[in-house]
């Protein structure tokens, strides 16, 4: 006779929390049932080992069981099974782990604890199967025991045990599935098809055979088109992880079919990364650098992160605390058993043990990516076209946490080299007596070659690293300096290349031409802070320069983001006085101030498109230059 029992209070609470709130994902139910009967199998091997009166075997399975006709289905183990009393405390008591229970007892023998490997340290993941059956019925009977017992629950207020005979240890969990309505079609889990995706997304890790019974078309014998169908067992996980293999049994094509297959890529990954980590803190963790980025690299829709398991049972598709930003396009997973995860392991707690495994993670990338650049420059190349943005970006983010860790892994373009240098290359190959690194924000080579401001870099022979990336000059404030050089850029400042006495003769230069300069000054003074005689220029007549702070380039790429304020560099005029052009200057002040005025706009016009800004007045300044052109023509 079936003994009826009532739910305690707080157990019914909990178990409509269970059904209508913790889990949000219904389909989690299989994997939570199977997690549940890998421990009882855990539990019978154990057990098996440590007792010479239990029997020995090695004959474990997980079986999935499908019944359309009835609605049901079936998930079985042949483990360690309950007795009464368990299954009143385990399915009886929702929160009451019975393997939670499993392991403090083994803690209090020390003598005979090993590492045994259980998940359900929760005791709920039961009954996130009331979330898809309206009825319940577990069947089980203890290794320990001669007796059978019927659980029976439909979720509500009770549940009934009775006695039933069961001719083997172990456990059948039966769910009757709910009808399906218009919000959920509860049916799609009698699909055999549905199932094994289920099992292969969630459970394809677990350690013992997960079987089932499938339907199969095959050819009938001796025939050449004529199919039958056939129902033949199958197993429906792989068992074995990569991650858990001997890599004395495993080539690179493993590994690179394994990530072809898992992340959807037809390109091998340009390089992977097998981290094993034992100790007080214990994971392991397959990361791959993919050979391309994915086309959404940068946007706003992509998610980064890595793939969650905790013991082989997968928990998250993408866990972005494993990765810093700078790193979102590593691809890869972490399995662990020490991950503090919530109630229905569909999140992960705020952890100790997430930060440390994070950051292990990072570093390990990071040396790597440091031993390929030794190593294998080329293929650092190849990695470092595709990702170097990022790392210039790991160097900017954070006010430049980590730019001590990454400053040697970025390359640049540079005017005396025909490949991408390091910092360590450029201040190898510095002059000497050379004091700054010097750069330049330009898209091409060619375009900082033609800048005036180059004119007296070039007679001293100095390297120019070209910046080309936004994100360039950013990051170079924020590093300030490498190996006890100071950054300067070729159009901002002072170059500071002259000796004492051609910056003296320029400072008197300066001061003979006041008024020339003034007048200049005062034309300009809705567009420039300053006039000056050019320290830099040599060949060329006229330059436009920024003061300290921020720069050309800065402002540009202010300008371009959105909302942007109106944050602009302050612009100076230097003119070269040893050219024809300045002399020329000079005539039309003593002439004409109004002339001067014309000729002013048109020089800082020319010096704004030299920058690459746009004109305010297009149209006006190819007015004045036509005007001045006819002028010189009379």
């Amino acid at each position: 006779m079936a003994e009826v029992m009532q739910f305690k209070a707080e157990s019914k609470r909990l178990l409509n929390l269970m059904i209508n709130s913790i889990y949000t994902n219904k389909e989690i139910f299989l994997r939570e049932l199977i997690s549940n009967a890998s421990d009882a199998i855990d539990k019978y091997h154990y057990l098996s080992l440590t007792s010479n009166q239990l029997p020995k075997t090695n004959d474990y399975e997980i079986r999935i069981s499908i019944d359309k006709e009835n609605n049901t289905i079936t998930i079985s183990d042949n483990g360690i099974g309950m007795t009464k009393d368990e299954l009143i405390n385990s399915l009886g008591t929702i929160a009451k782990s019975g393997s939670l229970e499993f392991m403090e007892k083994l803690k209090e023998n020390k003598d005979q604890v090993e590492e045994i490997d259980i998940i359900g340290q929760f005791g709920v993941g039961f009954y996130s199967a009331f979330m898809v059956a309206s009825l319940i019925e577990v069947k089980t009977r203890s290794l320990l025991t001669n007796t059978g017992y019927l659980f029976k629950s439909t979720g509500e207020e009770t549940f009934e045990i009775s006695e039933i005979d069961k001719q083997t240890s172990g456990t059948d969990i039966i769910l009757h599935l709910r009808k399906t309505d218009e919000e959920y079609d509860y049916e799609r889990f009698l699909d055999q098809w549905t199932i094994k995706s289920l099992v292969k997304q969630y459970s394809d890790y677990v350690r013992y055979p997960i079987n089932m019974q499938t339907t199969k078309s095959v050819l009938k014998d001796g025939s050449k088109d004529e199919y039958e169908e056939v129902i033949e067992d199958e197993t429906l996980n792989s068992m074995t992880p990569i991650w858990k293999k001997n890599k004395n049994e495993l080539e690179q094509s493993d590994y690179n079919e394994f990530y072809k297959q898992k992340y959807y890529d037809s390109n091998d990954p340009l390089f992977h990364i097998l981290l094993n980590v034992e100790g007080k803190l214990e994971y392991t963790s397959l990361l791959y650098i993919p050979k391309q980025p994915p086309y959404n690299l940068y946007s706003e829709k992509y998610e980064k992160g890595l793939q969650l398991y905790c013991k082989g049972v997968f928990i998250m598709d993408k866990c972005k605390e494993l990765l810093p930003d700078y790193l979102r396009f590593v691809k890869g997973l972490v399995d662990s058993s020490d991950l503090n995860l919530n109630i229905s392991r569909e999140m992960l707690q705020k952890s100790k043990v997430l930060k440390e495994i994070s950051e292990n993670i990072e570093k390990k990338i990071v040396n790597k990516l440091h031993g390929l650049m030794k190593d294998d420059y080329d293929k650092y190349l190849d990695f470092y076209k595709n990702y170097g943005l990022n790392i210039k970006f790991g160097i900017y983010e954070d006010y430049g946490l980590k730019k001590d860790l990454l400053k040697d892994l970025v390359l640049f373009e540079t005017i005396n080299s025909d490949s991408l240098i390091s910092l360590k290359k450029y201040c190898e190959d510095m002059k000497e007596k050379q004091e700054f690194i010097y750069y330049v924000s330009a898209k091409t080579k060619e375009q900082v070659n033609a800048m005036p401001q180059m004119d007296l870099i070039k007679k001293q022979g100095y390297d120019v690293l070209v910046l080309k990336d936004d994100v360039d000059e950013f990051m170079i404030n924020i590093l300030m300096e490498y190996d006890g050089h100071k950054f300067k850029s070729i159009n901002q400042g002072d170059l500071d290349l002259l000796d004492d006495e051609e910056k003296e003769k320029i400072e008197k230069l300066n001061e003979e031409k006041k008024p020339i300069l003034e007048a200049l000054k005062e034309a300009l003074k809705d567009n420039v802070k300053d006039v000056v005689i050019s320290k830099r220029l040599t060949d060329s007549a006229v330059c436009l320069v920024s003061s300290e702070g921020v720069s050309f380039e800065m402002e540009k790429v202010l300008a371009s983001m959105p909302n942007s304020s109106e944050i602009k560099a302050e612009r100076i005029l230097e003119i070269n006085a040893n050219h024809e052009l300045f002399k020329a200057l000079e005539k039309v002040y003593l002439n004409s101030s109004i002339e001067l005025k014309d000729y002013a706009k048109l020089l800082y016009n020319q010096a704004l498109l030299i920058e690459g800004f746009e004109l305010e007045d297009p149209v006006a300044f190819s007015k004045q230059m036509c005007d001045l052109m006819v002028k010189a023509i009379k």
